[in-house]
């Protein structure tokens, strides 16, 4: 399975393990952390980095001859779900 989420430092190609989930389902039961659980690892390979779309922010005062333009794009990297350890 691949994800997106927010730039995690590494390189392409490298191996991570994820501690921090706050819910686990493995089709007979939910696991729900308050706010995580402990006990659950999940591995994966970082596949790329990359850009996300722009998004264009413009503040406008009319008759004031005020307005900016601001542009930002997010630092992203797909991510390559391998296996869900849930230890007991």
């Amino acid at each position: 399975m691949n994800i997106v989420v927010e730039k995690v430092k590494g390189n392409e190609g490298d191996k991570i393990k994820i501690t921090e989930v706050n819910l686990v389902n493995d089709g007979n039961k939910v696991l729900i952390g308050s706010p995580l659980l402990d006990n659950v690892v999940v591995e994966g390979t970082i596949k790329k980095h990359f850009k996300g779309d722009k998004v264009i922010a413009y503040k406008y005062k009319p008759k004031k001859g005020y307005h900016r333009k601001v542009g930002h794009r997010q630092q992203l990297t797909l991510l390559s779900l391998e296996k869900i350890s849930i230890n007991s």
